[in-house]
């Protein structure tokens, strides 16, 4: 993704013509915990009360399900929201998606997913779960799993907008950065940069 124009402000671009769609497109940072935390405390209870699954295998479920969270994360990061198509319409989708986000990173209302996209992909991602779990171990496993994302989502507009002095926040913000402002083709990790330094995408930061 060539860096041809990057705005430093907070206000957002209009994408749409229509009113609903632009609507759609635009969320408050807080509203994904309004969104998930019922979920992440309902598919815990779930899993600890009513399928009766043992603490020990359920903090078992949850590291996994978190550790395949950074995976998603930097798969769909690198190979989705990076993947610039040829086609007109599929460029167009391809800005909606994620190229808007780098020519206006600071845009408060485009930092976190809106519903419309994290509602049908969590949707996705559980059916695909369900496919190799079930019981219990799902609903331990995806808890951890949007857990994680949640992690991301709201560590993301924290390093658009926050002012960190703690280690760990001020090298993930320099993480991010870098890929903002040096060089898009590295650095896919927001929320760790684990699996970037595993394929060898991480920036050299001497």
């Amino acid at each position: 993704m060539k860096k041809n124009f990057v705005s430093s402000s907070q206000e957002s671009v209009r994408m749409f013509r229509y009113d609903w769609m632009e609507a759609l497109s635009k969320v408050h940072w807080t509203v994904p915990l309004y969104l998930y935390v019922p979920v992440i405390l309902f598919l815990s209870w779930l899993a600890l009360h009513v399928e009766k699954l043992s603490v020990l295998a359920f903090m078992g479920y949850a590291a996994l399900g978190l550790f395949v969270w950074t995976l998603t994360e930097y798969v769909l990061h690198r190979f989705v929201f990076h993947y610039v198509p040829k086609a007109k319409w599929a460029l167009r989708l391809h800005f909606i998606f994620h190229g808007v986000h780098h020519d206006y990173p600071n845009d408060e209302k485009r930092l976190v997913m809106p519903p419309s996209a994290s509602i049908p992909m969590a949707t996705a991602l559980y059916c695909l779960f369900a496919l190799l779990l079930s019981g219990g171990e799902l609903y331990a496993f995806f808890a951890a799993f949007l857990l994680g994302y949640l992690f991301y989502d709201i560590s993301h507009y924290a390093l658009h907008h926050f002012n960190f002095k703690g280690e760990f926040w001020m090298k993930l913000k320099k993480h991010h950065m870098l890929h903002h402002y040096s060089d898009a083709t590295k650095g896919y990790g927001v929320s760790s940069s684990l699996w970037d330094k595993i394929f060898g995408s991480d920036f050299d930061k001497k």
